[in-house]
């Protein structure tokens, strides 16, 4: 397993090269100058070519690439081109808003997502099932933005239940992340739903209900966690996008966190705070991903005796 783990961590590696290095070059192809951004379009030439000296923007592109990977090894991210502040620090002062947006979101999509997909399988095709199939339909389709704009007039402007923007207490953490959270329960309801009918029709549940085992344990002890790993592989992937959802949802709430910085900095065309935010996604991503992979040995005892 120990080996397994290696050849993953350095696949990680030339994975997060890659991320780095499209974002470094789509953000200087891009059409826009950091420094007409930072001084304004009245500014003269000659203003904006000191910027462009003091910026290192006036070297071949190439040669930035090559100083701002050898920064990255060394652990410097550069300095932002508006706030002139270390982007690292600018992040990790950032990043904790967004991982408790993120983890608050999981909880929420694996509530509703296990939740639903147990009560459509033990009740398929009958009323309930089809109601929640529908809901999850729902969920699927609707885009972030709009779901967040309904929780706001809803429970903020015409229930006044729930503070619709800002960080720092819990009641301000609900809407963004039942937001998030409903929007990726829907796919995992239904791979919980399709996972345990798949289960189902195994003999060994057969077996289990001719022993006069309780169809309460039989589903709960036996097929469902026969059903977890398609449910947990969805999950990993989940958690990505719920990492990526937290741009929007963080805009439409006027959040804190590495969303909204990323929104600003892509607006502002703030090269260095762009590239650090995708490296950090990048390694949270990869680092779901191999906790995923772990995970399927202690859930399915025959994947612990193939690694």
């Amino acid at each position: 397993m120990w080996n397994s783990i290696l050849r993953r961590l350095i696949a990680s590696v030339f994975v997060v090269w890659g991320s780095l290095t499209l974002v470094f070059f789509i953000m200087n192809v891009l059409p826009g100058d950091p420094a007409e951004l930072i001084v304004g379009q009245t500014a003269t030439e000659e203003t904006i070519a000191k910027l462009h000296e003091s910026l290192g923007l006036n070297r071949p592109l190439l040669t930035q690439y090559t100083d701002y990977m050898s920064g990255i090894v060394r652990g410097d991210f550069g300095v932002s081109f508006i706030s002139k502040e270390p982007v690292l620090h600018r992040l990790l002062e950032q990043f904790p808003a967004t991982l408790t947006l993120t983890a608050a979101s999981v909880i929420v999509a694996l509530a509703l997502g296990i939740t639903l997909g147990i009560l459509s399988a033990v009740y398929r095709n009958r009323l309930l099932d089809y109601v929640i199939r529908t809901l999850t339909l729902f969920s699927i389709s609707m885009p972030t933005f709009w779901l967040g704009i309904l929780l706001i007039l809803i429970f903020s402007v015409s229930l006044r239940w729930l503070p619709a923007i800002g960080n720092g207490s819990f009641e301000q953490l609900v809407l963004p992340a039942c937001c998030l959270g409903f929007a990726c329960s829907g796919a995992l309801a239904r791979m919980v739903r399709n996972s345990i009918l798949e289960v189902l029709g195994e003999p060994f549940v057969v077996t289990l209900r001719s022993k006069g085992l309780s169809e309460r344990s039989v589903l709960y002890r036996h097929i469902l966690r026969n059903a977890l790993i398609p449910t947990i592989t969805l999950t990993g992937i989940l958690i990505g996008e719920l990492l990526s959802g937290s741009v929007v949802t963080e805009t439409v709430f006027s959040r804190q966190g590495i969303g909204r910085v990323v929104v600003d900095a892509i607006m502002q065309k703030d090269i260095p705070v762009v590239q650090a935010a995708i490296l950090f996604a990048s390694i949270f991503y990869i680092l779901v991903n191999l906790a995923v992979d772990l995970s399927y040995s202690y859930v399915d005892p025959r994947v612990r005796s193939k690694a």
